[in-house]
């Protein structure tokens, strides 16, 4: 699904991009066919085949992410450039060996981090950068609660945490690295990793609970305090996004970002209304008018045009032609320090205290 939906819809649409090639390794016992869908490109059955083309540029990677190791580094080291699913790999020390490969072959390497691209979450840190607006943060809740007790029936339901499994690596991976891109890396963590559905909590006396739900507060020394919040178990009309808490002022927004659904409805990259929801999901912001003495309440649309999932795909596509590190839009080096962050919640779950990064 993962390229079906989130990447060949963009690379179509990148003036600057082709689609050369697709490798699928059984496209006659598959119901998304490869070859019938996009008969116009070449297809390949073998990884080897597929990396020796010396036409292809860049290798775009959707496997599950306990393969992410082995086929960025076969891919590195065939001279391409890669492009690969969230979560990069399952640990920090796989990404840094990732790093110093792309290095020592002049090969760059982006992480398909596309929640970056929200619309809300743009509005959201055009708000936060206009310190006069909200004023210094003090709370930050990102949330991804959903009200689904059935089980995943794809790839999903087997995969370890430890293997780059989970709610924690599926879904925290998006929004830790919205708390990274806003605030950095925090100074400790206190987590909560739990399996709602059958009412376990990760610990000293379930340690091999695999989470469904995440609750974990990250700690930054200006006195921030970061919530991330993944339910299975939360049955709202309306399920929470953001909701911001500042010096002069607060941001709430309710609902996802809607790119995922209109690309599993069949709606294009470009087609009328992509990335736009309807004015009443508007998140609403709140503030003090110290001069009056007052609070008022505001609509707070998403940003006009809408940011989109494209602009991964545009700026990478840039950082390849310049072959620029520092134009990648989602750098490895970033997605190790989410994947750092990420552990350290792992230790924080299993040991019940807080836990500081090192």
């Amino acid at each position: 699904m993962s390229a079906t939906i989130f990447h060949i819809p963009f690379i179509t649409t990148t003036p600057s991009l082709r689609l050369h090639s697709i490798l699928q390794r059984n496209p006659d016992g598959s119901a998304e066919s490869a070859p019938r869908d996009h008969p116009e490109v070449k297809h390949f059955t073998a990884l080897d085949q597929f990396l020796a083309d010396t036409d292809l540029d860049v290798a775009v990677i959707t496997t599950p992410p306990q393969t992410h190791f082995a086929l960025t580094q076969q891919a590195l080291r065939a001279g391409k450039h890669v492009l690969v699913e969230k979560p990069f790999v399952p640990s920090a020390a796989e990404a840094e060996a990732l790093i110093s490969l792309a290095k020592e072959e002049k090969r760059l390497i982006c992480v398909y981090q596309n929640r970056r691209w929200d619309n809300d979450f743009a509005a959201l840190q055009q708000l936060i950068k206009a310190p006069d607006t909200l004023g210094r943060i003090v709370e930050f809740e990102t949330h991804f609660d959903r009200f689904r007790l059935e089980m995943p029936s794809n790839w999903k339901a087997s995969l370890k945490m430890d293997e780059g499994g989970s709610a924690l690596y599926d879904l925290g991976t998006h929004l830790i690295d919205q708390v990274y891109v806003l605030f950095g890396s925090p100074r400790s963590v206190f987590a909560t990793l739990a399996n709602q559905r059958h009412g376990h909590l990760l610990g000293p006396a379930h340690p091999d609970v695999e989470p469904d739900s995440v609750m974990a507060q990250l700690f930054y020394d200006s006195g921030l305090i970061a919530l991330v919040r993944i339910s299975v178990s939360s049955v709202e009309i309306r399920q929470p996004r953001f909701w911001v808490r500042g010096t002069h002022g607060s941001y709430r927004k309710y609902g996802l970002d809607p790119q995922e659904a209109q690309l599993k409805s069949g709606l294009k990259p470009g087609g009328v209304g992509f990335g736009k929801e309807t004015f009443d999901w508007d998140g609403k912001l709140v503030l003090f008018d110290s001069a009056e003495r007052s609070i008022r309440e505001l609509d707070c649309p998403n940003m006009e045009p809408p940011v989109t999932y494209g602009e991964v795909y545009r700026l990478f596509a840039q950082a390849v032609l310049r072959n620029r590190e520092e134009d990648v839009p989602v750098p490895a080096t970033q997605a190790r320090d989410v994947l750092r962050i990420i552990e350290v919640i792992k230790e924080s779950a299993r040991s019940r205290r807080q836990v500081n990064l090192s």
